[in-house]
């Protein structure tokens, strides 16, 4: 049973994608602390991104690696995208493949577990790809494993960069009065822009009182970036959902140890 007893968790999710971990938080008898510490917007390449969408009968894989490329592509293309008979959709997670479906879209590809590139790489589909046209959909500076890897196998690889991240304009003061009054029990992060951004917008100077926090994170490769950055505790969710998430920050209310 997922009872969190008032414990303080810091969301910081993009606002628009933070809500439903943190109406979980709050219903299991958490609070939670939304500071949203990236902002997603759309790129700024209308006309391109249409042209490219118009032309996908020019490519045998069209490969979205998160809801964010679905949504921010389908809103530079008014709503829609047509789908080439052709044409096969491979999505990186479940609110991918989810989002597609929304709009209409047939998913061929997608990876059980876990939900990254990786194990999309790992998939029989995507070993014999040599002489194949394949595109991208994803935001701008985005991780380049994919790309490479299916280049080294013989594809020709092109992106369509439909968003882009920054820093948003917010305030760190709740954040910091919840640190100096020990106040604060759990910290959730689920990409390595979030929490490098997490590091800029508190400052150098609290970065201690952060580091000794435990830490919730949604890949072995995020843990790592994380200890790295001099983070102490961390722990890794069984997946990206919000349940695995609540479920991974209810272990550490619940006093089970997690692994340094």
């Amino acid at each position: 049973m997922i009872e969190l007893k008032g414990a303080r968790v810091l969301v910081t999710r993009p606002s628009h994608q933070a809500e439903n971990l943190s109406r979980l938080i709050e219903q299991h008898g958490g609070i939670a602390v939304r500071l949203p510490t990236v902002a997603i917007i759309e790129c700024d390449n209308l006309l391109a991104i249409q042209k490219k969408l118009a032309n996908l009968d020019e490519f045998q894989w069209l490969i979205f690696v998160s809801s964010n490329a679905v949504n921010f592509a389908l809103k530079a293309n008014g709503g829609k995208i047509a789908q080439p008979k052709k044409l096969r959709l491979g999505a990186i997670g479940k609110a991918t493949a989810n989002a597609l479906a929304v709009a209409g879209l047939s998913v061929d590809l997608l990876p059980e577990h876990p939900y990254n590139s990786e194990a999309l790489l790992a998939l029989p589909d995507m070993q014999d790809i040599e002489g194949q046209r394949v595109l991208i959909v994803r935001g701008e500076g985005g991780r380049e494993e994919l790309a490479n890897i299916l280049r080294h196998r013989g594809a020709s690889v092109h992106y369509l960069n439909v968003y882009k991240r920054t820093i948003p304009s917010i305030t760190n003061d709740e954040l910091i009065s919840l640190l100096e009054q020990k106040k604060l029990d759990v910290i959730t992060a689920t990409s390595g822009e979030i929490l490098q951004n997490l590091l800029i917008i508190l400052g150098v100077e609290h970065h201690r009182q952060l580091f000794a926090l435990p830490l919730v994170v949604v890949s072995d490769r995020i843990k790592q970036l994380a200890v790295e950055m001099g983070f102490k505790q961390i722990a890794v969710a069984s997946s990206p959902s919000d349940e695995a998430i609540l479920e991974t920050v209810n272990q550490n209310n619940r006093g089970i140890a997690w692994p340094n």
